[in-house]
């Protein structure tokens, strides 16, 4: 019997009511949508190509991480092998062309080389090491690589997106692409040299102790003192807004790590002069705190990307842990110092290998030419349904008017993006939408062939399709998850854009009809389909 119970009536009405209410900011312009309830607030992005903006495509650097992890362990190797007795030279990281870095040193002693291999071992299980004519070489292993670098790509990929949501950017799309770049795309941002300057740098900061007893060298910007350091330092550049440029010897042993702040400001020192506040977690304050205590009178130096930005002397105890940078900053140099500190510093270096922008005029053309093909095709297909069905063919077109409204409803509520393969997928979706229909109503033809009364034809129409359409559905949604899952950029927008429209279209095909038809029968007391 064709049947539809009170709750399931007003279950689709309600569903098509708020489809309505979710998808009108769509069609309000800016100043008006300002007015509207935070919660009506949500509208479909514009992707990159219908918006305009930058595209930026970064290079990850795990090469040069991976360098930075075993120079890290050179001290701990000499270390060890001198308690073990084992005479070496040469003990170095190499990096050359494009294999993965090696820490290696020769053996005065070829007979000892298992003994310095159970040491290596020691010091990092993670290390594949290996001997040939007495010269020991250790790299990563093949496991452990591949997991640092995955962690590197995603924690690389947070720190990206959170400097690119601290400058101000609206609606950003990050990902990754391939094994080690980040695909950036910055809708509306037409010059993105700023962001992109933000973006690039590695803002590692690190707190240091000055050896006092080797005097800095005086020298030209970006050029290493000749003289070599004493063990366990390293000549750093101290960053100087007077043109004149200075080394000063910094012992490599990190007292406070930039992964302990918590939050950084700009201000303004006692001076006057602009400033950046520091404040660290726990474990950070307490470490700066003994720092402080344990080198009263003592120079120590502000390590920023290997550049002293400040190198002040402890005065007193610092017992809070909460520091303050005064490196004669300009507001706008404060500023962005605080926000780069904030967002966190970047595990690896990132280089800009493709910059491209795209103008706002081009994505209106393409806003135009979607809603022309997407008009022409809701036109076309639903003069096709009124032709081959009639009155049944018109329910249909109401649904596909519905089927529509609901999409843009959805997109809005998830925030998604839509993007050129996005208008696509909608025009793609109006086809689809009556497929559902057309495999009932051809369903229904049959029942009436066979003699059945037309009510009863109708209900059986729908329970007979139902498993055909969504086994045809079911497919096409496992294809869209798939270019979800492997997709990038504007294939996802197209497979949330296709999917979306799958879902809505079984609902209006198996509910949204069906309650047009049952209350067209009971109110005209039909005797004959008009199919």
């Amino acid at each position: 019997m064709l049947v539809i119970p009170r709750w399931k009536l007003w279950t689709i009405l309600g569903i098509c009511f708020f489809g309505m209410v979710f998808a009108m900011p769509n069609l309000l312009s800016p100043e008006r949508l300002q007015t509207m309830p935070s919660w009506l607030k949500n509208t479909v992005n514009l992707g990159l190509e219908l918006r305009g903006g930058s595209y930026l495509q970064l290079e990850v650097d795990l090469k040069e991480v991976a360098k930075e992890y075993l120079s890290n362990l050179l001290d701990e190797t000499r270390l060890n092998l001198r308690k073990q007795q084992i005479g070496y030279t040469n003990l170095v990281v190499e990096s050359k062309g494009t294999a993965s870095p090696s820490l290696t040193f020769l053996l005065r002693n070829p007979d000892d080389a298992e003994q310095a291999t159970k040491v290596l071992r020691a010091i990092d299980s993670g290390l594949t090491v290996s001997v040939e004519n007495a010269k020991v070489t250790a790299i990563l292993s093949e496991q452990m690589l591949e997991h640092r670098n995955r962690s590197i790509i995603e924690q690389s990929i947070e720190v990206v997106r959170r400097r690119v949501d601290e400058s101000g950017t609206k609606e950003p799309i990050i990902q990754r692409q391939g094994a080690d770049r980040i695909v950036v795309q910055l809708p509306g941002i037409e010059d993105p040299a700023e962001v992109k300057k933000l973006i690039g740098r590695t803002a590692k900061m690190t707190f240091r102790l000055v050896d006092s007893a080797t005097p800095p060298v005086v020298g030209a910007p970006g050029s290493m003192p000749y003289k070599s350091a004493p063990l366990g330092t390293e000549y750093l550049e101290e960053v100087s807004h007077e043109g004149q440029v200075r080394y000063l010897a910094v012992k490599k042993q990190v007292m406070v790590s930039g992964e302990s702040l918590i939050d950084a400001q700009a201000t303004f020192s006692h001076t006057g002069q602009p400033a950046v506040s520091l404040k660290f977690n726990s474990v950070g304050a307490r470490k700066f705190a003994d720092m402080s205590a344990q080198n009263i009178k003592k120079q120590f130096a502000i390590v920023l990307d290997d550049k002293i930005i400040s190198a002040p002397v402890f005065q007193d105890i610092i017992p809070d842990g909460n520091g303050q940078i005064s490196g004669h900053f300009t507001v706008k140099e404060a500023n962005e110092l605080s926000l780069l500190l904030r967002a966190g510093a970047l595990p690896a270096p990132l280089k800009v290998i493709e910059e491209r922008t795209v103008g706002p005029s081009l994505g209106a053309d393409s806003i135009h030419d979607g809603k022309i093909g997407t008009v022409v095709a809701f036109i076309l297909v639903s003069i096709f349904m009124f032709l081959c069905y009639g009155t049944f063919g018109f329910f249909a077109d109401i649904a596909l008017i519905f089927n529509l409204i609901l999409l843009f409803a959805g997109l809005s509520l998830l925030q998604a993006t839509l993007t050129l393969p996005g208008i696509a997928g909608i025009a793609l979706t109006i086809g689809m939408a009556v497929d559902a229909n057309v495999l009932i109503y051809e369903r229904i033809k049959e029942e009436i062939r066979a003699g059945i009364r037309p009510l009863a034809a109708v209900d059986a129409g729908y329970k007979r399709a139902v498993t055909t359409i969504i086994d045809s559905n079911l497919t096409t949604l496992i294809g869209a998850a798939v270019l979800f899952e492997f997709g990038t950029g504007p294939i996802r927008g197209f497979a949330v854009t296709l999917a979306l429209g799958i879902l809505i279209s079984l609902f209006t095909a198996l509910s949204l009809t069906r309650l047009i038809i049952v209350l067209w029968a009971r109110r005209q007391k039909v005797l004959a389909l008009p199919l």
